[in-house]
């Protein structure tokens, strides 16, 4: 006997009938922010009612289409909202009904993580579940012919999820779809500002930074990301709106972004060339030869990606194909904005997990529009505005016995500094000692970033520190204005 999950959403979250599921889909592709790059492995992406949160969705799913074919097998996780589990949660149905049709369960897959303490089935939890179901019909339009493995996560840690995930991983024929939406009901500046700092933690793949309402789909999130950090992958976030963008008030929204995840060739090796530690010597020289080679386009790309996302509201896309060898490798950099001497924006990666002009393209963008101290660079402000970009190399733990013993070993107009205790978090970059040369008040100026008294210090605290290649604006030809794009 052949079991179907009925649709439960369907008439509410989007179109009950095929013709108007179509025609709403088609409005879905017309408003999404369409960009062009390789095939994702993995997505994350929204699971509201299509008016809200469609177009965003689309914006991930439209990368899908050019594997239509190839894609046989979509794992599709997402967070329970009626009925709670602990674990994640497999469905004993053979099939998901949809307007457009059905969508069988791939069993096989199913088997592959029967035996882990974390999965069980438990089709409480499926039968009346949205952020499921709302896929399905944006799978259905971009790829031909898949078998579906629904999972909905419950209290599991990133690495229970994480470990599903790397059995199910497969190879170009499986698809890895992670549903989940942003911060919830709030006014719509704060929860811009929420949104901001949970992008940033996808971007740079630690789900330690993802606050409890940063996301409502947290749990199967942090599991993806703890394995894209494993495996070394890119990260590129395609859209990052809320209802208010879309068809709702501005006074409650809901937030909804979609990122896609790449493997990148080489990105695993350089993962493990972190962990092994490089000397810093021969960092240093590697580095400046390559900003000596291209840190004019660097900031160029930078500055392109901030003038694209004034005009549309997306920060530029370096074609990774044809550039250098050296700027396409997995590369860590911080931009920096300063208006008129002062600080006006700084975002950045702490560690590498994409190629390098991808991370000085997001960078650059995020600094001007997404520091949650600041508001919107405005096209006025581009005069008055410089910007550097900082080059970073891989971390090295810091092996201290108390906080005297910390400051003894810093490097004061050297060292960049990560610490870290009970969850909280702060990174200096070495610029900074420029403004704090004193080792103790750089450091207590680092606890206070991070939310840390300026006398903290516990068994638990952790420190690493990196260096630093810098790359300016000051240094452009003046017969090359910076705020053009480059031809």
């Amino acid at each position: 006997m052949t079991v179907i999950r009925p649709a439960a959403v369907a008439g509410a979250f989007y179109p009950g009938s095929a013709p108007e599921l179509q025609a709403m889909l088609a409005r879905c592709w017309d408003d999404a922010r369409i960009t062009v790059g390789p095939v994702p492995k993995a997505i994350i992406a929204p699971h509201a009612g299509y008016v809200y949160s469609g177009a965003v969705a689309a914006s991930a799913y439209a990368r899908v289409k050019p594997a239509h074919g190839r894609i046989k097998r979509v794992v599709l996780l997402g967070p329970c909202h009626r009925v709670a589990v602990n674990g994640l949660a497999l469905s004993g149905a053979d099939a998901f009904e949809t307007p457009l049709g059905p969508v069988e369960i791939d069993k096989d897959a199913a088997a592959l993580i029967s035996d882990l303490p974390q999965v069980q089935v438990f089709d409480a939890t499926h039968a009346q579940e949205h952020s499921l179901e709302v896929h399905l019909p944006f799978l259905m339009s971009v790829i031909d012919d898949f078998k579906l493995l629904p999972i909905v996560v419950g209290q599991a840690t990133p690495d229970q999820v994480a470990e599903v995930l790397d059995r199910l991983w497969g190879g170009p024929e499986t698809l890895i779809v992670v549903s989940s939406d942003l911060s919830h009901y709030l006014d719509y500046d704060h929860a811009q500002a929420i949104d901001r700092r949970t992008c940033r933690a996808i971007e740079t793949l630690d789900p330690a930074a993802i606050e409890r309402d940063g996301a409502c789909g947290r749990f199967p999130v942090g599991g993806l990301l703890k394995l894209a950090k494993a495996k070394g992958m890119a990260v590129e976030t395609v859209d990052l709106r809320n209802s208010g963008d879309t068809a709702g008030t501005r006074d409650r929204v809901v937030g909804y972004g979609s990122w896609l995840f790449t493997e990148t060739p080489g990105a695993k090796a350089a993962a493990n060339d972190r962990d092994t530690g490089n000397g810093e010597t021969d960092f240093a020289a590697e580095t400046k030869a390559l900003l000596d080679r291209h840190g004019e386009s660097l900031i160029r790309l930078a500055a392109a990606s901030i003038e694209r996302g004034l005009t549309t509201g997306q920060p530029a896309m370096p074609d990774l194909a044809s550039a250098p060898a050296d700027l396409a490798r997995p590369g860590a950099c911080f931009v920096t904005l300063k208006k008129n001497g002062q600080l006006r924006g700084c975002i950045g990666s702490p560690e590498a997990h994409r190629p390098l002009i991808a991370d000085v393209a997001a960078n650059g963008y995020a600094a001007a529009f997404r520091d949650p101290r600041f508001p919107n660079l405005s096209q006025a402000e581009l005069p008055e505005v410089t910007l550097s970009i900082s080059v970073l190399s891989p971390q090295v733990a810091m092996t201290v016995k108390d906080e005297a013993d910390l400051l003894a070993q810093l490097r004061p107009g050297v060292d960049g500094l990560v610490i870290e205790d009970g969850g909280r978090r702060a990174l200096f970059l070495p610029s900074v000692w420029e403004q704090l040369p004193d080792k103790r008040a750089f450091l207590q100026h680092l606890k206070r970033k991070a939310g840390m008294a300026p006398d903290h210090w516990s068994d638990g605290f952790r420190a690493r520190r990196f260096v630093a290649e810098e790359a300016a604006s000051a240094d452009l030809p003046p017969a090359r204005p910076l705020w053009t794009l480059p031809e």
